[in-house]
């Protein structure tokens, strides 16, 4: 188990460019499955659960290959041609084992049902941030027609179908995984597709223009209200990735805590949503200039109230509201302002419970229960201080690594593997910014 040695203090100045979006990455891997054809993707992320996802599609039989004279704006690029898939892994234990170690696994359903006929899935891994439940995806695939099963001694989900037929559905929660299942399966399937509340995060529109660049048939893109015309076969396609909005997001907090003027290059602002907001509502000067961010350096900011006086609340909210991935980071930078923040994660029920980290660096915050904290700013008369401490998952990890490269003293930050599965070579990125953090084996 590696960890982060690091040594508080420091300011950051300088550019850095967000790595492509993971959450989209994992997405349009796997609709790679849905045609013979081979299809492009630039802006690959070089990240674990990214890499794990590639090797898995590699071990079905899937030919990857690097893009050629790739340029760095695309950033890496592979080839993917799923035609000569073989079967009899998909069914062994091998396979099953390999899917429970990464949730981005999960998405191999819908390509898989549509194109050949049935899928077998293990209940995949990721994070430990709560219950994140499978019943959208498979009610939608129940809907489409599939018929499923679960084979109790294996932890494994047996799908089936011989002919997917297009019907309306609404959805109990607008998941996005499960929309982007759903959305996949539906490509393929006989007649028309309509799905109500439906998620329509900036991934889930990249992954229906890449689908309808593939040949799909896909209306209501950037709505929660989506219809899809089957068509029985797709072809190849060239896409590029977003920015990763959860790392430019970080970044804005890295800034705001231990910056000295940072520029965060073509971060595509408008599929930010209210993002840069967020971080304005606690005091962050955030400057657009034409597609990139820059947040100047600021010896205090100071958190906004509501018009009536009440404290300041934030909560997460599927989109176009504020993104669950980035509160862990919120939270920190609120520590520093000048005022109180309610912070609500209504998402999952278990996010929340880092704080007593930060508390143990001597952040002032009272943890209400699993879902709510208040968090009652220093405005910088004190320092938080160093500490020793694990990262429990992606986005609680990053804020860790923020807080200690704001704290006075040195941090020691175990079970990095976490921080790894979602920032590519964020040490040696931040370094050169004029960070100080060491990788120990």
């Amino acid at each position: 188990m590696a960890s982060f040695k690091i040594e508080g203090g420091h300011l950051l100045s300088g550019e850095i460019r967000p790595q492509g979006a993971k959450n989209e990455a994992l997405q349009v891997i796997c609709a790679t499955l849905l045609t013979s054809e081979a299809v492009t993707i630039h802006n690959i992320p070089n990240i674990r659960d990214v890499n794990n996802l590639i090797q898995l599609l590699k071990d079905i039989g899937v030919k990857v290959n690097p893009t050629p004279n790739t340029s760095p704006k695309d950033g890496r690029g592979f080839i993917f041609q799923a035609d000569a898939l073989n079967m009899a892994f998909l069914e062994s234990d091998e396979f099953v084992e390999k899917c429970a170690q990464l949730r981005g696994s999960v998405m191999m359903i819908g390509p898989l049902l549509a194109r050949m006929g049935k899928a077998v899935i293990a209940k995949p891994g990721g994070d430990k941030i709560g219950r994140r439940r499978l019943d959208t995806h498979f009610l939608g695939f129940q809907k489409l027609g599939a018929k499923f099963h679960q084979l109790a001694d294996r932890n494994v989900y047996e799908i089936g179908a011989k002919q997917l037929k297009g019907t309306y559905m609404l959805l109990d929660e607008a998941s996005v995984t499960g929309t982007a299942n759903i959305i996949m399966a539906a490509t393929m399937a006989e007649g028309t597709t309509t799905i109500y509340n439906a998620a329509c995060e900036p991934y889930i529109q990249q992954l229906c223009h890449m689908l309808c660049q593939m040949g799909a048939k896909i209306s209501g893109i950037g709505s929660n209200l989506l219809t899809i015309e089957g068509v029985k076969v797709l072809h190849g396609a060239d896409h590029k990735l977003l920015p990763d909005m959860i790392e430019v997001g970080s970044f804005i907090g890295m800034a705001a805590m231990c910056g000295n003027g940072v520029r965060i290059k073509d971060v595509s602002i408008k599929d930010l949503g209210i993002i840069p907001d967020a971080f304005r509502r606690l005091g962050v000067k955030v400057e657009e200039e034409g597609d990139d961010l820059f947040i100047p350096h600021q010896k205090h900011y100071v958190v906004d109230s509501f018009i009536d006086g009440t404290i300041m609340t934030l909560a997460d909210a599927p989109w176009p509201g504020l993104t669950p991935d980035l509160l862990s980071v919120l939270i920190v930078v609120a520590t520093q302002g000048r005022g109180s923040v309610l912070f609500h994660q209504k998402m999952f029920e278990s996010r929340l419970f880092f704080v007593d980290r930060l508390i143990d660096m001597g952040a002032q915050i009272i943890l209400c229960d699993p879902h709510r904290a208040v968090v009652v700013g220093h405005d910088r008369q004190r320092q938080l201080r160093g500490s020793r401490m694990s990262s429990p998952d992606i986005r609680a990890g990053i804020a860790l690594l923020i807080a200690a490269m704001s704290a006075n003293g040195t941090s020691l930050i175990s079970n990095i593997e976490q921080i790894d599965r979602g920032y590519e070579d964020i040490e040696h990125r931040l370094n050169a910014l004029g960070a100080h953090i060491e990788r120990l084996p």
